[in-house]
């Protein structure tokens, strides 16, 4: 219905993306205080994120008048380095490859688990990085050695096993 209403009204493509994404994403403030670091960092990095803060402003003050996620989210802002909310990246497909792992779809899964490690404070180096994909992420069989299995999850938790369960 928005896309609809700001097609009928002309909006551009970049005013109406805007838009969409404040729709979809003004719930989510209900959730801040329990979202995961690297979930709340991603947040924070919505384009634009200033107008998705003003919307949530101006709905809890024309609403229940509770500010807590509001607040917390402002205090992250604040409180939180630059640096540390879109941190530069640890490692990137060529680096997998130099480590021997075989690009595919899966690079998208390790680098996104990377990513998630380095926003929640667990890697924060290189070395580090390529240690937590090599403790997830491992090859296949011998005769695919180049291929990537993923046998654990973000939290640690077995997706695949190798061999008899």
């Amino acid at each position: 219905m928005g896309e609809a209403i700001c097609r009928r009204f002309r909006f551009s493509n970049e005013d109406t993306e805007q838009i969409l994404a404040l729709i979809a994403n003004h719930m989510r403030f209900k959730d801040v205080e329990q979202m995961r670091p690297a979930t709340l960092k991603r947040f924070v990095r919505l384009p634009r994120f200033e107008e998705h803060m003003e919307l949530h402003r101006l709905d809890c003050s024309s609403s229940h008048r509770r500010m807590d996620a509001y607040d917390f989210v402002s205090r992250l802002l604040t409180e939180t380095p630059p640096e540390q909310i879109r941190p530069s990246k640890l490692l990137t497909g060529d680096n997998l490859r130099e480590m021997g792992y075989k690009p595919g779809p899966i690079f998208s899964q390790i680098l996104a688990s990377v990513e998630d490690a380095q926003l929640e404070g667990k890697v924060s180096t290189e070395e580090e990085a390529r240690r937590y994909v090599r403790s997830r992420f491992r090859p296949k069989g011998p005769e695919k050695s180049q291929e990537v299995e993923p046998f654990a999850d973000r939290d640690g938790r077995v997706i695949r096993r190798n061999g008899p369960h």
